[in-house]
């Protein structure tokens, strides 16, 4: 038997038209999954044939009590070089190869700078209204003046921090490690948290998710900002508070939030976010795009073919680097 292949949550039904996967024709049996599972036994259930499973990066866990459940598992290809959803420790123990692929470009930059234009703007409501018959319904407000808070300066945020001159907005940014040179690098002002959310206009993060970091941003630190002010989230949506942050959203204690990571993915039909008038909503867009895809998905199909080959991997996560794979045994 060949062994079988699967793709997981290709949500858009895109992979096939990023990477020439009918190079695996007559070597691998491939299935692409364009839905995702989130209960762990159905997923243990769709995945038990597999030898090969192709991920984007945290959109499904992989932990040790569904690893320990897929004998059959030997190959984990994810888009990213880190992937925190996947229990690398368990992979070594088991001797399953993790592999990963380089990362796409300014994706999330942009879907920043999307973000805060259409909240200025108010792009999606005067959208709606002029599709229903309504004409100038709202007032939009320039960025001109106004002053953009970083939280996190590292590879995003620097580049999103580049465009702020070209609005004549300032720029202040804070991290915990975060030096006055740093900032001043790229163009910011470093200052100390609290102070940042309270002159704002608008609140972007940029921080990994981590210990440090999970609820950075609770009941308290948004009751620092101001009440026309807006919080951009396109890093991962537990650095905020998610109740907290729907309270003060209901209550226009701020002005709105533009949002494109969420505590769970895909965003449930029925959360209150998606009832809220004064937030702009994007399915964490931010990772993805025609780039990133083609790197993604031609990289993950490369590695498949090296541990079918036998051969070196380039991309190795998990510590298991084999001098040759063998040539696809118990599959």
């Amino acid at each position: 038997m060949i062994p079988r292949v699967a793709v997981l949550d290709d949500y858009q039904n895109v992979a096939r038209s990023f990477a020439a996967w009918e190079r695996l024709n007559g070597r691998a049996e491939l299935t692409i999954f364009p839905d995702h599972v989130a209960d762990e036994d159905a997923l243990v259930e769709r995945l038990a044939p597999f030898a090969a499973v192709a991920l984007m990066r945290e959109r499904t866990p992989l932990p040790r009590r569904v690893l320990e459940r897929l004998p059959n598992l030997k190959l984990v290809t994810t888009s990213g070089m880190w992937n925190a959803a996947v229990d690398l420790a368990a992979c070594e123990e088991r001797g399953i190869v993790v592999s990963g692929t380089q990362t796409g470009g300014g994706g999330t930059a942009q879907v920043t700078w999307a973000l805060i234009l259409a909240l200025a703007q108010q792009i999606t409501v005067i959208d709606r209204d002029i599709r229903e018959g309504r004409w100038q319904t709202g007032v939009g407000d320039e960025l001109a003046g106004k002053t953009l808070g970083l939280i996190g300066l590292g590879r995003v945020g620097a580049k999103v921090a580049r465009v702020a001159p070209a609005f004549d907005m300032k720029v202040i940014a804070w991290s915990t490690n975060m030096t006055a040179d740093a900032a001043a690098a790229c163009g910011a002002t470093r200052v100390e948290r609290d102070e940042l959310l309270a002159r704002a206009d608008f609140v972007s993060i940029h921080l990994v998710l981590g210990p440090r970091s999970r609820g950075l941003l609770g009941r308290a630190e948004l009751a620092l900002m101001k009440p026309t002010a807006y919080l951009i989230n396109t890093s991962r949506g537990p650095i905020v508070d998610e109740a907290a942050l729907i309270d003060v959203l209901q209550r226009r204690s701020i002005a709105g939030a533009g949002l494109d990571v969420f505590d769970v993915e895909p965003l449930p039909l029925d959360h209150p976010l998606r009832t809220l008038p004064n937030t702009v909503l994007t399915p964490h867009i931010g990772y993805i795009s025609k780039a990133s895809y083609t790197i993604f998905y031609g990289q993950m199909l490369e590695d498949i073919e090296a541990w079918l080959d036998g051969a070196p991997m380039r991309r190795i996560l998990s510590g298991i680097v084999p001098d040759k794979l063998a040539q696809a045994p118990n599959l």
